[in-house]
């Protein structure tokens, strides 16, 4: 993986964020969420995202991905 050390632990977790901006914000929530908890993040994965629309507008930027993050060096 890259940006990890060789013989690095590496542990991924799958998390969901929305934004009423955009995806790009709703990834960057995701990062800032998770990263409340869990540190040395290395990495997001966008696996879906999806958007509620409501008369014609986009009214929210939903998004799941993945994080990954150094557990041990």
């Amino acid at each position: 993986m890259k940006g990890a050390v060789m013989g690095s632990i590496v542990k991924v977790i799958e998390v969901i964020a929305s934004s009423k901006k955009s995806w790009e914000d709703a990834a960057a929530q995701a990062v800032t969420g998770a990263g409340k908890t869990v540190k040395n993040i290395k990495h997001f994965y966008v696996e879906n995202m999806t958007a509620v629309v409501d008369d014609g507008a986009i009214k929210e930027y939903r998004i799941n991905g993945k994080i990954s993050f150094v557990v041990k060096d």
